[in-house]
């Protein structure tokens, strides 16, 4: 019987089989433990970067309008290049069709200072060096009430004169002048006005440019104002390259016939003021941008332009306290008084 023993040996066997022992083999299927791979999808995180992606989209677009209405500017500037090659006969009709097309936007142009007479004229003009005509306007009532002929001004007591004239700026040089003038006119013209350029600028304070403002304007005898607006305008019009008033005065004059010279003067002086301005013209309001060279140095949006627009174009009050009525009947309102507080302003 102890001869069989061996035929249990198959329980050894048991034990060895690879049936039960492989179950802990499937802990570590790899098929399951890669599920947390799915935390990481990147179609969420995805969504910042085409955010970016549509701003980057929007800004370049943005970049692409900008450079078009730059490229616009460029075209507008480009095609006034020739006019500084422009002949002769072609600068004169550009410069009359601007002074044209001006006179219909300014049909009540005038000179903006109040006068009655040649001799308030005069002085209203020597007293708005370096300040506006608006000041001028509201100190003169004054002035003329208590001082209204040349006899009256010439024997006035200095101090009492520089009083009047303080909010007009450069008041005691101004009294010199407008005492000595008033003198000259007393002992040289018999207390009238001389209606000759040669005479006018012999008079104290007096030069090319006031004289020609009393002839055009209290003779009626044609005459080129050349004042920091016309200077400033004529030159970005390319009608002259000088820079010296009288020389401006020459070159201009040879582009219209003498008898437009004042009404000329006013289109250009009264459209520099109102749309033409010195550190930022309103191009995009200005009605003869099609023939200006310097088109696009100033503000070309129409909406942005309009707010830029001075006195009655913007619907403000004029620089007058008795403007024509003219002025009035087109929209115009006249200057208020001059106020307790009101000092000297700058030129505009």
């Amino acid at each position: 019987m102890k001869a069989t023993a061996p035929a249990e040996r198959p329980t050894a066997a048991k034990k060895a089989a690879p049936a039960k022992g492989a179950a802990p083999a499937q802990k570590t299927a790899p098929a399951q433990k890669t599920a947390p791979a799915q935390k990481t999808a990147p179609a969420k995180k995805a969504a910042p970067a085409r955010k970016t992606a549509v701003k980057k989209a929007a800004v370049k677009q943005a970049a692409g309008k900008k450079a078009v209405a730059g490229a616009a500017v460029a075209e507008k500037a480009a095609a006034a290049k020739p006019w500084k090659n422009e002949s002769h006969a072609a600068l004169v009709r550009r410069a009359r069709r601007i002074d044209r097309e001006l006179a219909e936007v300014y049909p009540y142009a005038h000179p903006e200072l109040d006068f009655e007479n040649p001799f308030q004229l005069l002085i209203a003009t020597v007293l708005s060096a370096q300040t506006t005509d608006l000041r001028v306007n509201q100190t003169t009532p004054t002035l003329f009430a208590k001082y209204p002929t040349p006899e009256d001004l010439a024997a006035a007591n200095p101090e009492e004169v520089e009083e009047i004239l303080r909010p007009c700026g450069f008041f005691r040089a101004k009294t010199k002048s407008a005492i000595g003038l008033s003198k000259a006119l007393t002992e040289q013209f018999g207390g009238e006005v001389p209606g000759r350029l040669e005479d006018l600028v012999t008079l104290p304070g007096v030069g090319r440019k006031t004289a020609f403002v009393v002839l055009g304007n209290a003779f009626g005898r044609p005459g080129i104002t050349v004042d920091t607006h016309f200077q400033r305008l004529v030159r970005r019009w390319q009608w002259t390259e000088e820079t010296d008033p009288v020389k401006i005065e020459a070159a201009v004059g040879e582009l219209f016939p003498r008898s437009d010279w004042t009404d000329l003067s006013h289109h250009v002086i009264w459209h520099g003021r109102r749309i033409c301005h010195a550190r930022k013209p309103a191009c995009g309001a200005c009605p003869i941008a099609p023939l200006c060279p310097a088109y696009g140095e100033g503000e070309t949006d129409p909406e942005k332009a309009k707010k830029l627009l001075k006195y009655e174009k913007g619907g403000y009050p004029g620089q007058r306290l008795k403007p024509p009525q003219a002025y009035l009947d087109a929209g115009g309102k006249p200057a208020p008084p001059l106020g307790p507080g009101d000092g000297p302003v700058n030129p505009g």
